[in-house]
């Protein structure tokens, strides 16, 4: 007798429920560095993780190699705003360049559509190291944007995401 994962016991309960699940919009997120948000970036990308792998052939073997993983790595964040007057990206780096290297913990929080924090990925002890400026052009309207390249030493999913994430997903189901 077969039987169905959890999850698909849960998306068939929900079906018959009438309950949906839509996945959150990409553009509804906050970043916060330090306890301070850092408000009005309009795109936050490297929010990637890798596992490299090593290929392994044995002898007598031929319908599969085995795949052994070795090390994780975890990209650079790129954090791209609107140019204002407030500098304290730039005075961030600045410090970088002059040799003073502040590392800073924070957190990209994923918002649902009443504003509120659905999932959040935290990067510890990250610091500047590439500041972009905008692209000048007298032939265009377009918003004059920054972008902060930062390096870090981890990127985690919190227990207290995955918690709240689950618990808005089952109170998802229970509402209907």
């Amino acid at each position: 007798m077969a039987t169905i994962g959890i999850n698909a016991g849960l998306a068939l309960a929900g079906k018959a429920l009438g309950v949906r699940l839509d996945p959150y919009g990409a553009y509804n997120f906050l970043v916060e560095i330090e306890g301070i948000i850092a408000g009005g970036f309009t795109a936050v990308t490297g929010l990637d993780i890798t596992t490299e792998v090593d290929t392994i052939r044995e002898g007598g073997v031929n319908d599969h190699v085995h795949k052994l993983p070795k090390w994780t790595t975890q990209a650079d964040l790129i954090l791209t705003k609107g140019q204002t007057d407030l500098d304290l990206i730039w005075n961030w780096y600045a410090d970088v360049v002059a040799g003073s290297i502040k590392r800073k913990n924070g957190s990209i929080y994923l918002l649902d559509n009443q504003g509120l924090p659905a999932m959040w990925w935290d990067f510890i002890e990250a610091y500047p190291i590439k500041w972009s400026g905008p692209s000048l052009d007298s032939k265009t309207s377009l918003v004059a944007v920054e972008s902060l390249t930062l390096t870090h030493h981890g990127l985690t999913k919190p227990a207290l995401s995955q918690a709240l994430s689950a618990l808005r997903g089952a109170a998802s189901l229970v509402t209907g």
